[in-house]
């Protein structure tokens, strides 16, 4: 059981977990949608960001793990003149959870969230249940709800 995992049953939304085992020195993300058997465009990273209210005014940015963050679209969606990857150190003292591991749900406490627009046609999406080597599978619009989120286009594509 994790904090991700009480926030889901606490909101009372529909949810799986699925557990993998995790290879350290495996990035996260990719490796959890090529363990599952996932489309890496269903899999979800959460990635804190460092906001220009200052080192400990964070936000969560959740993006495919198949993409990049566009920092500055993030930013315009925050109201902010610019957002910074925020510093790991920070990022798992803030949240609770591990690089690696950290969800949208159940952090420590709350921060602004944007979920990338790309979620919004799905049937559901998989994120980190709070610990590496497992994933919280949940509808999109359940994630926006229960972390007070707004969609927004963030994540850049290769083509």
């Amino acid at each position: 059981m994790t904090p991700a995992i009480d926030a889901a049953k606490k909101a009372k939304i529909s949810f799986n977990t699925h557990q993998y085992e995790h290879a350290p020195g495996a990035a996260y993300g990719l490796e959890a949608a090529d363990k599952l058997a996932l489309d890496p465009g269903q899999v979800f990273k959460t990635l804190m960001l460092e906001t220009d209210r200052g080192p400990n005014a964070l936000a969560v940015a959740v993006i495919p793990v198949a993409a990049t963050l566009d920092l500055k679209a993030a930013a315009k969606a925050l109201k902010q003149k610019k957002v910074s990857m925020a510093d790991p150190q920070v990022a798992q003292r803030l949240t609770g959870y591990l690089v690696g591991g950290i969800s949208p749900l159940g952090q420590k406490r709350v921060f602004a969230t944007l979920i990338d627009q790309s979620a919004e046609s799905l049937k559901t999406l998989y994120v980190s249940a709070g610990r590496r080597g497992l994933e919280i599978e949940l509808a999109p619009t359940d994630l926006l709800r229960v972390t007070q989120g707004q969609f927004a286009a963030i994540a850049k594509f290769k083509n």
